[in-house]
């Protein structure tokens, strides 16, 4: 197929290795990075955020339409895409290319995030919708998406690979660590954490973990910046312990971080929910904790087995592996689905 994709495809974003899936399944994709239509005005970028218009909107949209005539791609695919107008996915349409429209956030949640009018309007225009997560299959259908597919998020085949051979405590200098962001309750459990004597770590936006931590916290517990990449990939090798917490804002089944762990071989110790049960063995292939108090009984159980840990993360990426827990198993089920819509005639404007 010939893709027209459409998102913030900086390196090492999870929208960039999505679309490099794509490529390895030997697609042609013509990208379009919406970063370039960002405003260099501060203000004048977010009120354009929040809205959903001014210039950089409708240029963008001008350029996704002289794209699809000039290049006559089979499918338009706008990942977390917040500024494409109804027109330019119609027109897209309209012309004979399929679109569909990938969505990890939950844009009906009680995070209630900003910047979504465009979004909202565009929902019927799409051929197919993908999302994580059963509360916004319901959502969508709410709103009038005429076809829906819940897929889940993934770690990528390349980059999250297992640590070099004898890879061992030896090379790990992060015991209990978190490499992510501070939402919802996240900053206070890790600070508890800390304060029963723990010996935490935490990477990830610096600015975001200033905000959610005291100035002493975040002397004492923030450490190496915001990881990426390979960089991400060798925190996850150097952390005896890999914590992953649950969305509960965005009202997550399951939580990316989890996938990009087992896809590393890392020990995985991940708040438990029936999304992460269905995936994975408790106690075999990752390790589950519903409270603080249960998150401390595991660490002090798992911290000092490093044969239980090499173990479980073992088990887990064999999982993922087996399971198709990655970008390019997950993308075949999208294409897969839009094939048979194709078949089925359902790609008319």
């Amino acid at each position: 197929m010939k893709i027209l994709y459409v998102s913030q495809l900086h390196q090492g974003s999870s929208a960039h290795m999505r679309l490099l899936a794509l490529q390895r399944m030997g697609h042609e994709v013509i990208p379009l990075d919406t970063n370039r239509f960002a405003s260099t005005n501060p203000v004048l970028g977010k009120i354009s955020f929040l809205l959903a218009a001014g210039p950089k909107v409708e240029l963008l949209n001008r350029e996704v339409i002289l794209l699809a005539e000039q290049h006559k791609p089979d499918l338009l695919w706008a990942d977390k895409v917040l500024q494409l107008q109804p027109a330019t996915v119609l027109r897209c349409n309209s012309i004979g290319i399929q679109t569909v429209c990938y969505m990890i956030d939950n844009a009906f949640g009680p995070r209630r995030d900003s910047g979504l009018r465009l979004y909202k309007k565009s929902i019927p225009c799409f051929h197919l919708h993908c999302t994580q997560r059963d509360v916004s299959v319901e959502d969508l259908k709410r709103h009038g998406a005429r076809n829906i597919i819940k897929i889940q998020t993934a770690y990528d085949p390349v980059v999250h690979v297992p640590p070099p051979l004898g890879w061992s405590d030896a090379n790990r200098n992060r015991e209990v660590s978190f490499i992510g962001s501070p939402y919802d309750d996240r900053a206070q459990f890790l600070s508890k954490l800390y304060q029963a004597g723990f010996p935490v770590v935490i990477s990830g936006a610096q600015r975001a973990w200033q905000r959610a931590l005291t100035p002493s916290q975040f002397k004492t517990l923030y450490r190496e910046g915001e990881l990426e990449a390979n960089a991400y990939r060798e925190g996850i090798w150097r952390s005896k312990i890999n914590l992953s917490f649950l969305t509960k804002s965005n009202q997550d089944e399951f939580t990316h971080k989890s996938f990009e762990i087992a896809g590393c071989a890392g020990f995985l110790l991940v708040e438990r929910s029936q999304g992460h049960l269905i995936r994975f063995v408790e106690d075999k292939e990752a390790v589950f904790f519903s409270t603080l108090e249960e998150c401390m009984q595991k660490i002090r159980l798992y911290l000092p087995d490093e044969a239980a840990r090499t173990r479980i993360g073992n088990a887990g990426r064999e999982r993922a592996e087996r399971d198709g827990y990655h970008n390019d198993h997950q993308m075949h089920l999208i294409l897969d689905r839009l094939q048979s819509l194709r078949e089925s005639g359902s790609v008319t404007v």
